[in-house]
């Protein structure tokens, strides 16, 4: 993962666009080498306009709690200037991408669209060719992958960044490498013996559960893909 990877998530007074509605929460959190750092963007906005009770009950945000909060235009310089040139990873990223695209637009006519700055990685499309047919919202991920630590009470925008992170690790292969304790040994060239891998790295690798609805979907993308591309699977030969 040498790119610039961000994982972000953003909450709103409603659900469109054309509506009227506005951001009111934006979380974003970078990778680092296949792993969440502490470099992160997170703020509350004032959308001067009222939420509707409905944005409400998912997220808790009240109108009270945004009067004292910055305008959009006040912090959109900073924004962009996290997320220039990153591979954004959002879950249905259409609808974030609409809503900050609009709030760009709103504050100067010279701000750029995201995706003219950002490569755009939709991670519910991800989790929709991987697991087909079932249901993909973060909390049903959360539960595929077996991911703990987190309150679903009501969203909010970094929580559910940071909860996306893990879910996006899981969908692109989990741990990218093993950690090796060698003994004090510092030879790389030698060979490394089973006893040598962390055991307290392995324990923290998350099982995920394969049951026989994922095999059957599984197995119907392997046969639409072979029949598509007239060539068997390449994980036939795993």
């Amino acid at each position: 993962m040498a790119k610039k990877y961000i994982v972000l998530d953003t909450e709103t007074t409603g659900l469109e666009v054309k509506a009227g509605h506005r951001v009111i929460e934006i979380g974003a959190v970078l990778l680092n080498n296949r792993k969440k750092s502490d470099e992160h963007f997170h703020t509350y906005l004032n959308p001067m306009r009222l939420i509707d009770e409905e944005a409400t009950q998912v997220h808790g945000i009240t109108n009270e709690d945004l009067n004292d909060q910055p305008l959009f235009e006040d912090i959109a310089e900073e924004f962009i200037e996290f997320v220039d040139g990153a591979t954004l990873v959002i879950h249905n990223a259409q609808f974030d991408v609409g809503f900050l695209n609009n709030e760009l637009k709103l504050t100067s006519s010279t701000m750029p669209k995201l995706e003219e700055i950002c490569t755009i990685e939709d991670s519910l499309q991800m989790a929709k060719d991987m697991f087909p047919g079932q249901r993909n919202s973060l909390d049903a991920l959360i539960k595929r992958f077996d991911i703990k630590g987190y309150d679903r009470e009501l969203h909010g925008g970094l929580k559910d960044a940071n909860i996306l992170a893990d879910i996006y690790l899981h969908l692109t292969g989990g741990q990218s490498k093993f950690e090796f304790i060698t003994n004090g040994n510092s030879d790389n060239s030698k060979k490394i013996k089973n006893t040598d891998v962390d055991d307290q790295l392995l324990k923290s690798i998350k099982k995920v559960i394969t049951t026989k609805t994922d095999i059957n979907a599984h197995e119907t993308k392997l046969s639409e893909m072979e029949k598509k591309n007239k060539n068997e699977a390449i994980w036939r030969k795993f």
